[in-house]
């Protein structure tokens, strides 16, 4: 069978040497348990992995992708394995300590940022929605959190009617688990005095910043424009443009994608393509 062209959002050589022993860890574990062990694998995990970040970058429905990749439900089936079993997250996380380490950072942090963005789409399910008046966003609510480069360290996706403070309960205890360095934390002025007091608990000094009174238009805020500048960064991946999917933790799973297609690009220093095309005086801007 002919090797099909190859499209934008396919991996490089560069990058898949990157995300390739993690993969084939997950089959190589997953195929021990299995009975028919001795049996060659059918698919071929770039190809998979491929798909799913043409599906990512694209934003088209599982059932459009175009009949040169494997199967439709058989790339949904890998991701929803790999989404379930924390494999994109794996990823994230591995890229992310490199990444750092290239920044001339230590592999962990030490300090991070919680924001709320998002809204969901008309496909999704109506159980898992709700109202957030305040914000006027009917739907969901993505809660992410970075460290002070813009590199995801957790996100939790929730019902738009789940109160920021809960959400950001959630999320330090996450982060408290996953990264007992993490000292310092910076967050909006959605969340409540109770949150810096469950912080405290956790030993790590929480900071609500906020606009200047009176501002008008965009205005960078200290700390927290790292994590909003991650958001765009996230949008150039059009399955985020909106909540497209069933399931909380899927929509968590294609910003684990995101990210990892980002930082991929960025410790290959290979530019992600956007409609406007990197410049001399864009190309810092770009994750990448």
């Amino acid at each position: 069978m002919a090797k099909r062209r190859p499209y934008p959002s396919d991996l490089s050589d560069a990058r898949w040497e990157l995300i390739e022993p993690v993969l084939a860890a997950w089959r190589f574990e997953r195929r021990g348990r299995a009975l028919d062990f001795g049996r060659p694998p059918e698919h071929d995990l770039r190809d998979i992995m491929d798909a799913i970040l043409y599906v990512d970058r694209t934003g088209v429905q599982w059932r459009y992708l175009p009949h040169d990749f494997p199967h439709w439900n058989t790339v949904y089936g890998y991701f929803a394995k790999w989404a379930d079993e924390g494999v994109f997250a794996q990823l994230n996380g591995l890229l992310r300590r490199l990444l750092r380490e290239k920044e001339g950072r230590d592999a962990e942090p030490s300090a991070c940022v919680i924001e709320p963005s998002g809204k969901t789409s008309t496909s999704v399910p109506a159980a898992g929605q709700g109202i957030d008046a305040g914000k006027k966003i009917v739907g969901r609510k993505r809660n992410i959190v970075t460290d002070t480069l813009g590199l995801l360290l957790a996100v939790l996706v929730t019902a738009a009617s789940v109160q920021d403070s809960a959400a950001g309960a959630r999320l330090l205890d996450q982060v408290a688990a996953d990264h007992p360095g993490i000292r310092k934390v910076w967050v909006d002025g959605g969340y409540r005095q109770h949150l810096v007091e469950h912080a405290a608990t956790l030993g790590i000094d929480m900071e609500i910043t906020a606009r200047t009174p009176g501002s008008r238009g965009f205005t960078p805020i200290p700390k927290r424009w790292a994590v909003e500048r991650t958001y765009g960064w996230l949008m150039l991946h059009r399955r985020l443009a909106r909540d497209y999917e069933t399931l909380p933790t899927r929509s968590e799973a294609v910003i684990h994608i995101a990210m990892t297609d980002l930082m991929a690009r960025r410790l290959t220093s290979e530019n992600t393509i956007s409609w406007r095309g990197p410049t001399e005086q864009t190309k810092h801007q770009i994750p990448g």
